[in-house]
């Protein structure tokens, strides 16, 4: 939805009179109107129902790791499935975790490409093809963040280093940055704004008024003239509105609010060795705190691989061509990133909310990547993990492998986005919607 909003000359305003495109106008404010069936040459817009979904008490949270490269099939995926598997090499670090994260084996997107389709683990579209695309290329992070609204001060919190793997998507097509520094996320958390930027936001965000008591009294006019499914239409058109209003008016309450004070000292700038650990500090206690509901961080293309005891670039290793000295450091640097994982579902376990329910309970954390083997650039097989969010884990789930009976991707994440509040059937390419993870891990066989 689109909401095309002008400035107007009130003297020029002309009485309710609908043409090809139709306004309206009110108090120097004009708006776009979609084009109605009973008022028009028959042109229709296609207008998207509203994404709102039901909150639970306490509300659940989503978190989305993923980095460029993939990682090594071999040390990723169990050879057995099931619950009682053999731990391999690059979830050891998870152990401790073992019922509580599903690792699943055979989903991916259907593509091939390279690094140039990696922009799509999130999405489930390419970005050539997001025009076509019912919701555009929005990747689920930005789903879940429209319907967290203005509910948190921060709708997501984004995090990376430079180099990222451009895992965030808006449903217009827009790649949403990521903070490279802990330092800044820091302060963008924790540390308030001076008290003259918040009288500034305060003051713009209060002329700009609302839009719909302006018009209201032409609208209902309007509505009255109108077909059936028009009317529908027409509300829809408003609800969008009044819904960007609502968050308009909860953008005001967060200027006025203090940030959380939280223990702990301002990060400093360090490399991306040093700081993953801090970011994950960060995020749980932006969790923690309910800065936010929905949080990303992408692992970068290229980082100084020298603090983890090695010579050559993380891309430099990723394309190791099976060669055990290229491997050996590879493995060094994926195992780095599941230790860190491994380190932050143990933090998630310990915060307790005010229910009494571990933070992890209600936390849907997404580990994987767009890639398959980053050595063969192969888009196959993807590495995913899912693990926390109360749902019924299942040890591992392996999907069928042949072409014609393959499940997308996007599938599952249907499934994580009905788990996080939102009523939907549909994301992305997804073909249907995922039986619960335990049920499919009744159908799967030993590798």
């Amino acid at each position: 939805m689109r909401i095309m909003v002008t400035r107007s000359n009130p003297k020029r305003a002309k009485p309710t009179n609908l043409q090809r495109r139709d306004f309206l106008r009110a108090s120097g404010i004009a708006i776009a109107l979609p084009l109605f069936e009973s008022r028009s040459d028959g042109a229709t817009m296609a207008t998207p129902l509203s994404r709102i979904g039901h909150r639970k008490t306490e509300p659940m949270r989503l978190v989305c790791i993923g980095n460029p490269y993939g990682l090594i099939p071999e040390d990723f995926f169990p050879k057995q499935a099931g619950r009682n598997y053999e731990m391999p090499r690059l979830l050891k670090p998870l152990e401790s975790h073992r019922d509580d994260f599903t690792v699943f084996s055979n989903f991916d997107h259907g593509y091939s490409g390279g690094h140039r389709v990696v922009d799509t683990f999130l999405t489930g579209i390419k970005t050539i093809d997001a025009k076509s695309a019912i919701d555009g290329n929005i990747s689920i992070d930005q789903l879940a963040a429209e319907s967290v609204g203005a509910q948190t001060r921060f709708q997501s919190l984004n995090m990376g280093a430079g180099g990222s793997c451009e895992m965030c998507w808006t449903r217009s097509g827009v790649n949403v940055p990521v903070l490279t520094r802990s330092r800044d996320v820091f302060r963008l958390l924790f540390v308030d704004d001076p008290l003259a930027a918040k009288k500034q936001i305060g003051v713009k965000n209060q002329r700009r008024g609302s839009i719909l008591d302006a018009i209201g009294q032409q609208a209902r006019s309007l509505n009255r003239e109108l077909s059936r499914p028009d009317q529908l239409k027409l509300d829809e058109y408003l609800t969008s509105i009044r819904e960007v209003e609502t968050k308009l008016e909860m953008s005001q309450y967060w200027v006025g609010k203090p940030k959380p004070d939280v223990q702990m000292r301002e990060p400093g700038d360090g490399g991306f060795v040093e700081s993953l650990g801090v970011f994950y500090e960060l995020l749980a206690l932006a969790l923690q705190t309910d800065s936010t509901h929905v949080a990303t961080l992408e692992i970068p293309e290229a980082f100084n691989t020298s603090n983890l005891g090695l010579q050559n670039s993380y891309h430099g290793y990723s394309h190791h061509g099976k060669a055990e000295k290229n491997l050996a450091g590879l493995r060094v640097i994926e195992t780095f990133q599941t230790t860190e994982f491994g380190k932050f579902l143990d933090r998630l376990k310990q915060i307790t909310l005010a229910n009494g329910q571990p933070m992890f309970e209600k936390t849907i954390l997404l580990f994987g990547s767009g890639m398959g083997n980053g050595s063969s650039h192969s888009n196959k097989n993807l590495p995913i993990l899912v693990a926390g969010g109360g749902l019924p884990h299942a040890g591992h789930v392996v999907l069928p492998e042949e072409k014609n009976r393959r499940v997308p991707l996007s599938n599952l994440y249907v499934k994580l986005l009905q788990q996080f509040g939102i009523e939907t059937d549909h994301f992305g390419a997804s073909s249907g919607q995922l039986s619960d993870f335990d049920q499919l891990e009744q159908g799967t066989e030993s590798r």
